[in-house]
């Protein structure tokens, strides 16, 4: 028999097109943003069961996929730690799995750029992916909506949740804080699960901007396909170490009043339900 060698081009070529062809037959059933009330709330009863939030709809986060730009691309995709990269968006329910994703952002945009650039926030701007309506969190007095948990990175408003500045923390904020952080981490897992199961995020990825995305997309698909069929044996105990650049921390963007207070009313809860 004589070896085979295939020229790294046509690799190049070949790999862009199957992970296309896999994100095409996965994501109709493993990679679908949920569109019914009922959904979110089945997610909501998970957070609240597993990691004692809630009314969270999902955990946001956003990592920076490293690659290699072509020289035309100038400094486009030149992200604030110095390499080139595109912004993987993404939300996790509460056993790592996606529900949400945007890749592509280019790594020049910062802070909360990102997130206001998604069809994540227009929809939610739009109030077009039916979530449930607002109700009294669990003993308490005051309706407050349901939410999603982000970092510093992300704006305030009144359906996403951030810490609370960590300057002149009382123990309230920081009993807050750390439900927060407890809930959010399931995203940081994700990530991590999924940059050491496809170790091609390892590396700095060598191919253009477009065949990224495809590496990217398919490996996400898998990601779920192997969360939803084989659990925790893929995903071990839900934690990873995550090498990717995370989303340096938003300015500006002055919250509502309304997004303040809502906070505030997860905090109040918080302080008198403790685990």
């Amino acid at each position: 028999m004589y070896a085979t060698r295939i020229h790294h081009s046509t690799i190049s070529k070949i790999i862009p097109e199957v992970c296309k062809s896999i994100y095409r037959n996965l994501k109709g059933k493993y990679l679908q943003v949920p569109r019914k009330c009922q959904e979110w709330e089945n997610i909501a009863e998970k957070f609240s069961s597993l990691w004692n939030f809630p009314m969270c709809l999902g955990a946001m986060d956003g990592k920076h996929i490293a690659f290699s730009p072509p020289a035309s691309a100038g400094s486009h995709f030149f992200n604030y730690k110095g390499s080139h990269s595109i912004v993987l968006l993404a939300v996790a329910d509460a056993q790592c799995k996606f529900i949400y994703v945007d890749v592509g952002v280019n790594g020049r945009v910062s802070d909360g750029g990102v997130f206001r650039e998604s069809t994540l926030c227009k929809a939610i701007a739009c109030n077009t992916l039916n979530f449930p309506p607002n109700r009294r969190l669990p003993h308490g007095q005051a309706e407050v909506p349901y939410v999603f948990v982000a970092d510093e990175a992300f704006p305030l408003t009144p359906r996403i949740l951030k810490p609370y500045p960590s300057r002149d923390l009382d123990e309230e904020k920081r009993n807050f804080n750390y439900r927060l952080s407890r809930a959010r981490r399931v995203v940081e897992n994700s990530f991590g699960i999924l940059s050491n199961r496809f170790r091609v995020f390892l590396t700095t990825i060598n191919l253009s901007p477009e065949k990224v995305e495809s590496v990217v997309l398919a490996a996400v698909g898998l990601h779920n396909f192997l969360c939803e069929k084989n659990g925790a044996a893929y995903t071990g105990n839900a934690e990873g170490d995550c090498p990717l650049l995370v989303l340096p921390q938003q300015t500006g963007n002055r919250p509502t009043q309304s997004a303040l207070d809502i906070r505030n009313k997860y905090k109040s809860y918080f302080s008198s339900n403790t685990i």
